[in-house]
């Protein structure tokens, strides 16, 4: 007879990292979604006299985490990294390796990818020394340069954390695309008819109720805090970005770095903060008070390989039903006065009180 493996006496301890590795090892289901999650980049190297360099070494380094990547130019002096992760900024440096025209290296720093496309560069090198020949022609084709990616609007982690937000919620910042309309549509459509993407998954709402997440309770599902890269794509060229009709809101998620970092936020606004007049006529905000409390911290788990990234929010907001008041008998229906009498509800009042003792 087989024993069985006893984990009711094992301590709270062994149990967690047991947890911890069955959750690690296993296996992915498929994934039906799509979206793009990454970004690129792309360039090319010449030297003195304009001519492709071929069989130069690229390195670019995530300066904050330390992630590497490599590639080789061809025979067009051209290079091309993809499934880079988005932001920076990245050092990429240009360096001699094997035969043919030896140079010093290159380095240009700052340098951002953005979610779903190519940063093109542009690389001049200073020769040292030919030791063999080498003539290439190349011709560039405008077509599928990595520029051209379609219309779309990237906006960053660093732009996120100046624009000004009133409800924290990501329809504050995809307004800065030019297609953007009211209410969360684009080029014109219906908001239902966007694709929202969060880390290449689905995240629409799929009972077609708003098109927004969060719209049936005014509350930001995912905190602008924990976005890394927001991409809106009107038209976009890449066939991986499709199922929309108005526009494909792209949002990739942060991760840490190989510094630990942290921040802790309050941020509140009640009545007193609003406007009570427009165009001459008065406004009632009511008496209202909102406050979001939250805080993030981020790190490395093992450097240059990987990171932690964590987010927690609590908001509450507590304003009145309505402000319209009661009509007190031949008041036009103006302002915030509306047509229903007060005596009439004052009447359904008491018999709510009188015969199911319910407190209006």
């Amino acid at each position: 007879m087989k024993r069985l493996l006893d984990v009711t006496t094992w301590p709270a301890g062994r149990m967690l990292a047991l947890l911890a590795l069955t959750a690690f090892l296993w296996p992915a289901g498929d994934a039906s979604a799509q979206g793009v999650t990454t970004g690129g980049i792309a360039g090319i190297v010449v030297d003195g006299q304009k001519q492709p360099v071929a069989g130069a070494g690229v390195m670019a380094v995530h300066e904050p985490s330390g992630t590497r990547y490599e590639a080789v130019t061809n025979e067009q002096g051209r290079f091309q990294m993809i499934g880079m992760r988005v932001g920076g900024p990245y050092t990429v440096t240009i360096f001699h390796q094997g035969a043919g025209l030896a140079f010093e290296p290159t380095v240009q720093e700052n340098v951002t990818v953005n979610l779903g496309v190519a940063s093109d560069l542009q690389f001049t090198v200073r020769g040292i020394a030919v030791t063999e020949e080498v003539t290439v022609v190349g011709q560039s084709d405008p077509v599928f340069s990595s520029d051209r990616t379609g219309a779309a609007t990237a906006i960053d982690q660093a732009a996120i954390q100046v624009l000004p937000t009133i409800n924290r919620r990501i329809d504050d910042i995809t307004r800065l695309s030019p297609q953007a309309g009211g209410g969360g549509t684009f080029a014109g459509q219906d908001n239902r008819l966007n694709n929202i993407t969060v880390d290449g998954s689905y995240f629409n709402n799929s009972f077609g109720l708003a098109g927004q997440p969060g719209d049936r309770t005014g509350v930001a599902p995912i905190s602008l805090y924990a976005i890394e890269q927001v991409q809106v794509s009107v038209a976009p060229f890449d066939v991986r970005q499709g199922n929309f009709v108005g526009a494909g809101v792209n949002t990739v998620t942060r991760s840490g770095t190989n510094q630990f970092r942290g921040s802790f936020y309050h941020q509140f606004r009640d009545e007193s903060l609003v406007g009570t007049e427009a165009k001459s006529l008065p406004v009632n905000p009511g008496t209202f008070e909102f406050r979001n409390t939250g805080g993030w911290a981020s790190g490395p788990i093992w450097r240059n390989r990987s990171f932690f990234f964590g987010n927690v929010e609590d908001e509450k907001l507590k304003e009145p039903g309505t402000t319209f008041r009661a009509n007190l008998g031949g008041e036009p229906a103006a302002g915030g006065v509306t047509r229903v009498l007060a005596s009439d509800l004052q009447q359904l009042s008491s018999v709510l009180q009188n015969r199911f003792s319910y407190d209006t």
